[in-house]
């Protein structure tokens, strides 16, 4: 069993460095104008002959073959394909002087679990390795037909319920600003390949953070739509027919135009299931003066100084441009990450861990899959080992959903998950009548390798949403700045009523300590743009008004030229 799988593994990587070896030496001097432009950008200019898609295409896989080299960031490569593409898309449109769509000659990438005909969905897994897929998944499918160019697939965390990125076949992903760092999970590969100019817009997905924490872990642009608004059709994941909380797809790209370009094309849609909500891109036109409200710290875990930086660096640019910005608190939460945590384990992750099939489980799994290993007693104990040793009340909240459930429970979980969705329009959308939200995006601006074992709970910031389903947007704000960083000298784990043991292993565990404002400098830190169920539009919307208020900050195309941390 062990020599097959290290056979296997050896075989996929070997493809994989065959693929990547016909690719020209990255050139800054000829490649860097295309590089640097947006996808927006890059049709424009095909469209006004001044570029070709194939010229386009050179550079994007010799700054793809660099991303990979620093990062480990993709899987499939299709760099034949692509060429053959382009080749065709310039001919056609030297025979007709139009372009084929709204994405012409932009390099894409996907990320692994989308299914592309002729090459594996391993999504890490060994075992589903030499099964190469018969049909493009229908969102390859509406971009290839708009005139988008697929490079390449991209890396993700064992099981895709990570926010690391490394697996037994593919390996590990390293941030790109910072090796020592996770790039973020589980679309962690496409924000890598994108944060170093290696694609010009990708595609994840999101059930808990999916796409948003590795956008601001390596500082670029997504959008988590609402679920329904864009195809699931052909993203093959590791446990089909769970939809208790339902995975939302979206792009992820270096502009918040290009999330734009993409949700007009997608939005909508409709796939061969016909479980698409069939409502196309709808133009909105917002107030020139916005009520926005923010916070924070969610409750599980008090945020570190970076991360709070980020949001009133937020908040001061909004209030400068003559937008109303408005504090308030909200137990939510912790309630949302109960019922979470109650639903995914509901079956003890039996569907989940069953395609390891000989693949050792990554760390990265630990502590998200440790409460429903161990017997209920045990469970029990821990509960009240963490409330009684360390006046912990928030980590037993979470740990004791953390068990295979009946299919009563499982309903009543459902019906909670519901009340949560109500009791946040009641006592945040209603009460306060904002426009939308600035949230942080973790705890932590971003995680060292490994971390994930023990830290899975800090996702609480973001999978709030994933339960009561609301549209999300990132924006890159600021990086870690070593002195205007620092914890407090008086700060104590749990003093703010969060789970001590969380806070412990984030700021006072010795030579172990996460947050790190000298080791962490120059890391990208985002934040959260919320809006209600169904106004993605206007979540897009003002995402931009976000950006214009933070004004130039050194991300988008390019900013990969920026990086001095041992990354890029």
């Amino acid at each position: 069993m062990g020599n097959q799988r290290d056979a296997t593994i050896s075989s996929k990587r070997t493809a994989r460095e065959a693929a990547l070896a016909h690719a020209s030496t990255y050139d800054a001097l000829k490649h860097d104008s295309f590089t640097s432009a947006t996808a927006t950008e890059i049709v424009q200019r095909i469209s006004a002959s001044e570029w070709t898609a194939s010229q386009v295409l050179e550079a994007y896989i010799a700054r793809a073959v660099e991303a990979q080299r620093r990062t480990n960031c993709l899987t499939e490569v299709f760099f034949e394909d692509a060429r053959r593409q382009a080749i065709q898309l310039d001919e056609e449109f030297a025979a007709t002087k139009k372009v084929r769509g709204r994405l012409h000659g932009v390099p894409m990438t996907f990320k692994d679990q989308f299914e592309i005909a002729g090459y594996d969905t391993t999504i890490g897994f060994t075992r589903w390795a030499n099964q190469p897929c018969t049909d493009d998944a229908f969102l390859v499918s509406l971009c290839r037909a708009e005139g988008a160019i697929i490079i390449a697939k991209t890396n993700v965390p064992q099981t895709m319920f990570a926010f690391e990125c490394s697996n037994p076949l593919w390996g590990r992903t390293l941030n790109p600003w910072n090796d020592k760092y996770t790039c973020g999970g589980s679309t962690g590969g496409e924000a890598a390949v994108l944060a170093m100019d290696g694609s010009a817009l990708g595609v994840g997905s999101d059930v808990g953070g999916s796409i948003r924490i590795p956008a601001s872990y390596c500082g670029i642009y997504s959008l988590k739509p609402s679920t329904g608004r864009v195809s699931a059709h052909g993203a093959r994941g590791c446990r089909p027919g769970f939809e208790a909380i339902r995975v939302a797809y979206g792009p992820m790209a270096r502009s918040i135009e290009d999330c734009d370009l993409f949700s007009r094309i997608a939005f909508g849609q409709l796939d061969p299931a016909r479980r698409v909500t069939p409502v196309p891109y709808r133009p909105v036109e917002l107030p020139k003066k916005l009520k926005f409200g923010y916070y924070f710290c969610d409750s599980l875990a008090q945020s570190s100084p970076a991360t709070v930086r980020a949001i009133q660096e937020t908040v001061n640019g909004l209030r400068k441009a003559g937008h109303e910005c408005v504090e308030f608190s909200t137990l939510l939460p912790p309630s949302a990450m109960e019922v979470f945590v109650g639903l995914v384990t509901s079956d003890g992750y039996k569907k989940m861990l069953s395609h390891l099939q000989g693949d050792p489980q990554e760390d990265s799994l630990f502590l998200s899959t440790l409460g429903a290993k161990v017997p209920g007693f045990v469970r029990s104990l821990m509960c009240w080992a963490a409330q009684t040793f360390f006046g912990d009340r928030m980590f037993p909240r979470f740990f004791s959903q953390a068990r295979t459930k009946s299919v009563i429970e499982f309903c009543d979980l459902i019906d909670r998950r519901n009340k949560v969705e109500e009791a946040w329009y009641q006592e945040v959308w209603d009460k306060h009548e904002f426009d939308g939200i600035i949230a942080p995006v973790q705890a932590l601006p971003v995680i060292p390798h490994g971390a994930c074992a023990y830290l899975s709970g800090i996702a609480s910031a973001t999978v709030l949403f994933n339960v009561i389903d609301s549209p999300v947007g990132i924006v890159p704000v600021t990086r870690v700045d070593a002195s205007l960083d620092q914890l407090p000298s008086n700060f104590k784990p749990g003093e703010t009523g969060g789970s001590t043991i969380f806070e412990k292993f984030m700021y006072q565990d010795g030579s172990r300590t996460v947050y790190n404002p000298q080791e962490m400098a120059g890391m990208p830190v985002g934040v959260q743009i919320v809006g209600r169920k169904w106004d993605d539009e206007k979540v897009l919307a003002m995402m931009r008004i976000v950006d214009d208020a933070l004004g130039p900050r050194g991300f988008g195309p390019g900013c990969w030229k920026t990086g001095d941390n041992g990354g890029v």
